[in-house]
């Protein structure tokens, strides 16, 4: 092995998730994921912290981007739409990984751990929605609400986003989603 490679991190990523679809996510090792990128454990380490970060690790980029949108948006907005701006961010930036995340969501339903492991960043996402509302003067039930509301249209989003024969970008079926909730109450 040589001493660089590039694109370590993402050869690391692709690996590990051709090792958990063709073995399951526990039947594989951190030696495996290296050896199959052609990289080194150490360097896998660099990178992560353990292999379920190969499927989380982009979290916290995301709940930046979603919290620093709710930050930037504009004073006068009701807070549903914030929420929906923010999320719809984070489908853009999203939308290039769908392939990916197909795969990503297939490894994690097969796995209760990771299962939890994916509300737990969902809720993480909440709380920090709710946080950056109440930053903006939100009402604490408001925020809570209009947080809790927004990640739910984002999972059925998702959900419909990594379908088989989806071609809709995410933000899109975002706003859809948070269209259906509207049409709810009237």
């Amino acid at each position: 092995m040589s001493r660089w490679q590039p694109d370590a991190r993402g050869r690391l990523e692709q690996a590990a998730l051709e090792l958990f679809g063709e073995r399951g996510f526990e039947a594989v090792t951190v030696a495996e994921i290296a050896e199959r990128a052609g990289l080194t454990e150490r360097t896998f380490f660099r990178h992560y912290a353990d292999k379920r970060e190969v499927l989380f690790g982009g979290g916290k980029a995301l709940e930046e981007l979603l919290t620093g949108s709710v930050a930037a948006a504009p004073a006068d907005a009701a807070p549903l739409e914030v929420v929906g701006a923010a999320l719809a961010a984070a489908g853009a930036a999203l939308e290039e990984r769908r392939e990916l995340a197909r795969r990503r969501s297939r490894i994690i339903a097969a796995n209760p751990e990771l299962q939890e492991r994916e509300l737990i960043k969902l809720a993480s996402w909440a709380d920090s929605l709710r946080s950056a509302l109440l930053a903006r003067g939100v009402a604490d039930p408001t925020a809570r609400l209009a947080a809790e509301v927004g990640i739910a249209c984002f999972r059925v989003a998702f959900e419909r986003w990594i379908a088989p024969k989806n071609r809709r970008p995410l933000a899109e079926l975002i706003g859809a989603s948070l269209g259906e909730v509207a049409s709810l109450t009237t």
